[in-house]
């Protein structure tokens, strides 16, 4: 008796509070209030005194009701306007943070990219200076295809070097091995780039560039991606179409109290949480992909700013391309030959006198005075960069840390993203009545669900259909990129770990195409190449044909032309006609004029 007495109090006193009296009609005034400050729907909707509606089809309690059927389609509306805006509120932070980042690495990137492409053109400006005018657009460009392959583009690493590579041999052959060459016709330069591809007269060096390349803009490449893709993430589940379940759900929940005039009643928290899952059920899929995404992201941070640092990687071209070039002069005798038989003799400015002429010995130990300074200059520039207040590489890094941090505490964002639209004003907490559904109780007595698809079969608010096409996509993509990732991490470990194994010996070793890579990887398939003296031929018969894609070529064996010297070559050097002081005295002069364009 004293229960019922209490609860007769209880309901007295809500009524009270709603400005009803008993005996009397609610009041509709409340209502028209509350639906013109929440910008509900126009006010005329709703009537100024209770009325008998009878074609209501949510708000079906006993009348009279301040609710009209055209008020309900107006908070069907607002719902699902109010659902937007509090999901997006919510990812507000979220998706700052990740735009924030994705700003900052780009910004730090292309200041990096710029500090190596000036790097890498004063290595020209400097030391090979009768070429630097002509490398400066195979530079520009080699950077500017690694900018795209960071950026997704559907381009390689390997492909960018050893394009560069391609267009760099008929500079160096013409410029520093050959410098009498003045016929540099488009024919003989097609001719050399396609045998820069038979001979490898970078030896190594090229191979190495796109290894150590591929290592840190892999990761670079994979976390731009991922980036995007958590963009694209957050901005589907915004714009996730609520059922018509839900939308009628959340009316009942929040907005059928206020056709009995109750419009400071609050959901009970139970109540709120089944209806926020069952609503969110496919949002809430989400969950294990994200979790593996947040993981993939960390491994992808990490990746990039550990041992395979993109600074040092792309500040250590210059030092690439050096060595490369340095190899291709000390072999320079052995390539000469080698174009020769394939490309022919080009014209050179006039004929070299005995006086010009420097022995093979003293021209190797010029080349070894050379090589020797190079060595000390690669290992001074290669160095460290000096630390700066404002280094851009080094805020990245520690936005990388703030930025993982804080992703690895959103882990659980879409499995609890119920529990968060549930707080703050929306429920009654320290209340002791709230409202469930039909009636303003003490507390909710129905079953509360947890989250996820499957649970929802026992939510006893809303019936659940099935996955929302549009979030089952994204899992789909989610899970392809987290699949896709540790299979490519694990294939990588093992194809660097092999290859820095086997880098030391072998002329395979110095071929560039390992065949062993893949277009995420940064490299492409070699394929079928052929011989470079069939292309020239095709091409004599055929000049229509210049502007077609250029083909690769098949390497030759080259172990008999590399080993000896024409001694009829125009290029070969021979000891005929020169004294020994003369010929010391231009072996000097030489490793000084060499020393001078590579200033330590």
């Amino acid at each position: 008796m004293a229960a019922g007495g209490s609860r007769g109090l209880l309901g007295l006193w809500l009524l009270a509070a709603a400005g009803l009296a008993v005996g009397k009609a609610p009041s509709c005034h409340e209502v028209r209030t509350a639906f013109q400050l929440r910008q509900i729907g126009p006010l005329k909707l709703v009537p100024d005194v209770p009325t008998a509606e009878s074609d209501l089809q949510i708000c079906q309690h006993r009348a009279p009701t301040c609710c009209t059927k055209k008020m309900e389609e107006s908070y069907q509306a607002a719902v699902r306007r109010e659902r937007y805006q509090s999901i997006q509120a919510m990812n507000f932070e979220l998706n700052y943070m990740i735009v924030g980042y994705v700003t900052a690495f780009q910004e730090a990137f292309e200041s990096l990219l710029r500090l190596a492409e000036n790097r890498t053109s004063s290595l020209f400006e400097t030391a090979y200076r009768p070429m630097a005018k002509e490398a400066a657009e195979p530079v520009k460009k080699l950077f500017r295809d690694i900018s795209l392959y960071i950026l997704g583009a559907e381009t390689t690493v390997e492909g960018a070097v050893l394009r560069f590579f391609d267009s760099l041999f008929p500079l160096v052959y013409s410029r520093l091995i050959n410098p009498g060459i003045t016929d540099l016709s488009e024919d003989y330069t097609e001719c050399l780039r396609l045998t820069r591809q038979d001979i490898n007269p970078f030896g190594r060096y090229s191979k190495n560039m796109v290894t150590e390349l591929s290592k840190s803009l892999w990761a670079s490449r994979m976390l731009s991606q991922a980036l995007s893709l958590g963009i694209e993430v957050i901005n589907t589940t915004e714009h996730a179409v609520l059922s018509k379940e839900c939308s009628r759900a959340l009316v009942k929940m929040q907005y059928c109290p206020h056709c009995q005039g109750l419009t400071l009643i609050r959901p009970c928290v139970g109540y709120c949480l089944n209806v926020m899952r069952g609503c969110l059920a496919s949002v809430s899929e989400l969950d294990a992909q994200w979790r593996e995404y947040i993981s993939t992201l960390e491994y992808l941070t990490n990746e990039m700013a550990a041992s395979h640092d993109l600074e040092i990687a792309l500040t250590g071209i210059r030092n690439s391309i050096n060595e490369a070039i340095l190899h291709a002069q000390l072999n320079g005798p052995q390539l000469s030959a080698t174009v020769d038989k394939v490309c022919g003799q080009p014209k050179q400015e006039g004929n070299l006198s005995s006086d010009h002429i420097v022995p093979v010995k003293e021209a190797t130990e010029t080349q070894a005075l050379v090589m020797a300074h190079a060595s000390l200059n690669n290992k001074r520039s290669s160095l460290p960069l000096k630390a700066s207040k404002n280094d851009k590489s080094r805020s990245l890094k520690k936005i990388s840390r703030e930025f993982i941090n804080y992703m690895k505490r959103s882990r659980t964002f879409y499995a609890s993203i119920a529990e968060r639209l549930c707080e703050g004003d929306l429920v009654m907490k320290d209340s002791s009545t709230c409202w469930n559904g039909e009636d303003v109780v003490e507390s909710y007595t129905s079953r509360v669900v947890s989250s996820g698809l499957k649970a929802q079969i026992n939510n006893p608010e809303l019936k659940v259909r099935g996955l929302d096409p549009l979030i089952s996509n994204l899992i789909d993509k989610l899970q392809h990129f987290n699949q896709l990732d540790a299979e490519k991490a694990k294939l990588k470990l093992e194809r660097w770990a092999s290859r820095d194994a086997g880098s030391g010996g072998g002329r395979s070793e110095e071929m560039e195409a390992s065949g062993d890579c893949d277009d995420e990887d940064g490299c492409q398939g070699s394929g079928d190449r052929i011989h470079t003296a069939d292309i020239l031929k095709d091409k004599k018969a055929h000049p229509e044909n210049r502007n077609e894609p250029k083909p690769t070529v098949k390497k030759i064996d080259t172990t008999t032309t590399t080993s000896t010297v024409k001694s009829s070559s125009k290029h070969s050097v021979t000891g005929s006609g020169s004294s020994p002081a003369l010929s010391s005295s231009l072996v000097i002069l030489t490793a000084l004029a060499v020393l001078w364009h590579c200033p330590l």
